[in-house]
């Protein structure tokens, strides 16, 4: 198949597929660079639960920016 051909036939998929074809094709990328998330490997994923700190500095923020400024002022 040639490159004009398949750009042909991707061209006439539905949205589904072409969001499969673009999910294969990412996929084969990462495998090539060896970035895929491994089996049976467990791997931390933080949180904000319970984050009580960072939870008030963004309120800080929030509070000291320009848009909750002009808000309270509107």
């Amino acid at each position: 198949m040639t490159w004009t051909n398949l750009l042909t036939d991707i061209k006439s998929l539905d949205r589904a597929d072409k969001l499969r074809v673009m999910q294969f094709i990412l996929v084969e990328l990462a495998i090539d660079e060896g970035a895929l998330l491994k089996s049976g490997v467990s791997y931390p994923v933080w949180t904000p639960y319970n984050s009580y700190r960072a939870a008030h500095q963004m309120m800080e923020m929030l509070k000291e920016s320009p848009i909750a400024t002009n808000a309270q002022h509107g």
